[in-house]
């Protein structure tokens, strides 16, 4: 079907923030019914990823709206990574959300996008009124707090000295090229901290996690689940999965979780 090939469309860009802070945003946008879906990637990941791709393809097969795009910093998005915070990050998934999306949403989230997928919940509920509301989440191996408990509690007090005295230091990646942690991206992510209370998200939740994932422990899915409402949230371990979850049989379960909620 041509109509399910995600990479005919160029992505439309939308300007997000004002002044110095002004950054591009590329944004695919397929129309379709709902309840449609938004994608969230995570940290120094991009919209083409093989997850998004899938999730892209389960739509345009069902005629269900789809949203992806990239943060700044990250693949056709404008702006440069090592400029990147939490909270410039929910501004442009905010401002995705409510140019983009109308009527009840499945958000999923991947990994810092599970955290992003949290903190936008958290945006919308505290609006009036909203063109899109949310059908529910589908969080993947979700990394709330991430910079705080993944990252700086982790870190040996040599690597903590390099980003409070240099701002920055570039971490080794199994990925590809080593990226930059910078001091802003710790300092500013205390600012969105979701684990110590309770997370109001007033919708539907499946997570998914890989019991084998070296980045984002399982322990850390199940703190996020006592965090959440007791009714309607379902965590499904995969024993032999890792931290992308994009094998086929993985993307089988994602589906499933997206068409269970809608």
């Amino acid at each position: 079907m041509s109509n399910s090939a995600p990479n005919d469309q160029e992505p439309a860009f939308i300007e997000v923030g004002s002044g110095d802070g002004q950054r591009k945003i590329a944004v695919r946008v397929r129309a379709g019914g709902g309840p449609g879906l938004i994608w969230l990637g995570g940290f120094n990941s991009d919209m083409k990823g093989t997850k998004a791709l899938a999730l892209d393809a389960w739509a345009a097969e069902r005629g269900r709206a789809c949203v992806r795009f990239d943060y700044s910093g990250h693949g056709e998005s404008g702006g440069a990574f090592i400029d990147g915070t939490i909270g410039r990050w929910l501004e442009e998934s905010v401002a995705v959300f409510e140019q983009f999306c109308r009527g009840p949403q499945v958000v999923i989230g991947s990994s810092m996008g599970g955290w992003m997928a949290l903190l936008l919940a958290r945006e919308i509920a505290k609006r009036e009124a909203s063109p899109a509301s949310l059908a529910g989440l589908v969080l993947i191996a979700p990394a709330p707090d991430f910079t705080e408990h993944l990252m700086w509690n982790n870190f040996p007090p040599e690597i903590q000295q390099e980003i409070r005295t240099k701002g920055v230091w570039m971490r080794p990646s199994e990925y590809g090229a080593p990226y930059p942690i910078t001091r802003a991206l710790i300092e500013e992510g205390r600012n969105h901290l979701l684990l110590g209370s309770a997370i109001e998200v007033g919708c539907p939740v499946r997570i998914l996690q890989g019991a084998q994932d070296p980045d984002v422990p399982w322990q850390h899915a199940f703190a996020l689940a006592h965090r959440l409402p007791t009714e309607d949230v379902v965590l499904t371990m995969i024993q032999d999965g890792d931290h992308r979850l994009s094998r086929p049989q993985d993307i089988a379960r994602i589906i499933a979780a997206v068409a269970e909620i809608g």
